[in-house]
């Protein structure tokens, strides 16, 4: 009797080690940035850097939104995926996609030549230019006089290269912060004499912020960017859902709608 318990006993034993490693196993297999949401429609993790008004900033509830993540989810909804957004900041959202935490990335990335040596990047969807933000008694009224001032830029970004190419790479005088918002503070605290940025967000926070003293200055010199959405390397499956999207809108009116003005 006691020997036909313990049979019985290391039987459900097993049987549990099975289920439980299976289960494991199961777990494992499925992990990914991926998922399949309630509609049963496939679900991408997008990354992005919220401190970037208009294009992406958190608003009064902590919801991530802005013209980028209007773009994107009209893209999702025309290519048939959902998708779920995350605040990664701008330096971490770049080792994110490389890692495949998220699917792709939209934080107004331009495409570059040097960025596309390490990620793949969706057809254009927006584009932009550098503006230079100074005080509004400043004399400074081209890029080049910039020479001999110090400059606040975001990390890593366009305006940060081209700041780099006027002033050296190893300047001093460049300030160099880890978001847009932060750098324009900078200028007005006395730390810069002038702000380097994407157009759309230097003219957002001058018109949000009357009270603040300060004016643009347009350089002819500043080429025009594309903002692309920003891809793990090799992965063309998402390449080709992103475009489709992205094809849809602009053919459908939608983007313009979104933006304001053609891409092209």
């Amino acid at each position: 009797m006691k020997k036909g318990l313990r049979s019985i006993s290391l039987g459900l034993l097993l049987a549990s080690v099975s289920i439980l490693l299976f289960a494991c196993g199961t777990g494992t297999k499925d992990s990914g940035s991926s998922k399949d949401g309630d509609s049963g429609k496939r679900v991408l993790k997008v990354g992005t850097d919220a401190t970037y008004a208009p294009m992406e900033l958190m608003d009064e509830k902590g919801n991530i939104v802005g013209i980028d993540i209007d773009i994107v989810k009209a893209i999702a909804e025309a290519a048939g995926f959902e998708v779920e957004f995350k605040n990664y900041g701008w330096e971490p959202l770049f080792p994110a996609v490389d890692g495949g935490e998220v699917d792709f990335a939209v934080s107004s990335i331009t495409i570059t030549d040097e960025r596309k040596e390490s990620f793949d990047f969706s057809d254009p969807y927006f584009a932009a230019n550098q503006l230079i933000l100074v005080p509004e008694d400043s004399t400074v009224a081209k890029f080049e006089d910039l020479k001999d001032k110090r400059v606040s830029v975001q990390i890593n970004t366009t305006g940060h290269i081209v700041t780099r190419e006027l002033l050296g790479n190893t300047s001093s005088k460049i300030v160099a912060t880890e978001s847009m918002p932060l750098a324009i503070s900078e200028m007005i605290n006395g730390n810069a004499d002038a702000a380097v940025g994407d157009n759309a967000v230097i003219i957002d926070y001058k018109a949000n912020n009357p009270k603040v003293k300060l004016k643009t200055v347009e350089d002819d010199s500043f080429e025009k960017e594309f903002y692309g959405l920003m891809v793990k390397k090799g992965n063309t499956e998402i390449i080709d859902m992103l475009n489709e999207g992205i094809k849809i809108i602009k053919d459908n009116g939608k983007l313009k709608e979104i933006t304001g003005f053609d891409v092209d």
